[in-house]
């Protein structure tokens, strides 16, 4: 095998710029939230200095916070519970759907759409009756009026809308992953499994699915951290109410910063959502490390 050897001085002309732009546009900003976090500070005048106040204010005084964090990581497992079903959907698609790109292209269209103009039109469906709600207007053509809902100002049921929503925007994203990694699996393999046996749903099972398990964390990963970090998508359709029961840590964070003017504080909560996706993203990797070693 012919292996490019190029001098490492080369090499670093390429890779420095890149590196300088990433620590500058990532790292700085997280030692600077750390920093702000551990002062009393609006944005406005001069900033005190007060150590881990504010953390200890987020932990045990305020009530908006745990539930926040609860919403958020609602998110995140909701978000995590599509993937293994955009595998089994890939998997299908690639062994009996003759044209599955355009299949997959129209899944697609969502991910691509302005979460804005998503949110707006997911507003509109979720409408109460007298405003035209298309959902509840289904619901009613049906006969099933007692199941009809002010969806997104009902406390108990407007996280689960926002759920639902989310799901919807991201399947067809994450299952072009999965399906990319379905089709890259060589047909040798399965031609080698059907000598021995091996068709169908049980090729799937000890072929497929193994083999796509890098694939997999990566979707994992980026549906999870993704959804730590949701804000658009409840801030178009809620802002985080009705009372606060759509917060999720990144609403939150906006409303202590920049309309409580408590910078300071909404520091605190960027610290503390930088750390959760730091040590989910190790706890995934340790995980999926030995899932890879078991089947790859």
């Amino acid at each position: 095998m012919n292996v490019l050897k190029v001098p490492a001085r080369t090499i670093a002309v390429f890779v420095l710029p890149c590196l300088i732009l990433y620590i500058g546009l990532v790292f700085v900003p997280i030692v600077v939230a750390v920093y702000d976090s551990l002062l009393d500070w609006d944005s406005i005048n001069k900033a005190k200095f007060i150590g881990f106040d504010n953390f200890k204010t987020m932990l045990f005084h305020d009530t908006n916070f745990w539930p926040s964090v609860r919403h958020t990581l609602g998110y995140a497992v909701f978000s995590m519970l599509e993937i293994p079903i955009c595998l089994f959907v890939a998997a299908l698609m690639n062994r009996y759907v003759r044209k599955a790109n355009t299949l997959v292209s129209l899944y697609f269209v969502p991910v691509i759409l302005s979460v804005v103009i998503i949110g707006q039109l997911w507003k509109t469906i979720y409408n109460p009756t007298d405003m035209g709600g298309m959902l509840n207007g289904i619901l009613t053509s049906l006969g099933l009026d007692s199941w009809t809902h002010n969806w997104l100002t009902e406390p108990k049921i407007a996280m689960y809308c926002l759920y639902f929503v989310s799901l919807w925007q991201y399947f067809g994203y994450h299952l072009l992953i999965q399906y990319t990694g379905v089709q890259n699996i060589p047909t040798e393999v399965y031609e080698a499994a059907k000598i021995d046996g091996a068709e169908g749903f049980k090729a799937d099972w000890y072929i497929t699915y193994p083999m796509v398990v890098p694939i997999f964390k990566i979707s994992i990963i980026l549906a999870f951290i993704g959804s730590l970090q949701s804000f658009d998508l409840v801030w178009v359709m809620t802002g985080g109410g009705p009372a606060h029961a759509t917060d999720t840590i990144s609403t939150h964070m906006y409303n202590m910063s920049f309309l409580s003017f408590k910078y300071g504080y909404g520091s605190a909560l960027a610290t503390f959502l930088v750390f959760v996706c730091l040590v989910f993203t190790v706890f995934i990797n340790f995980v999926f490390k030995k899932v890879e070693a078991r089947y790859t």
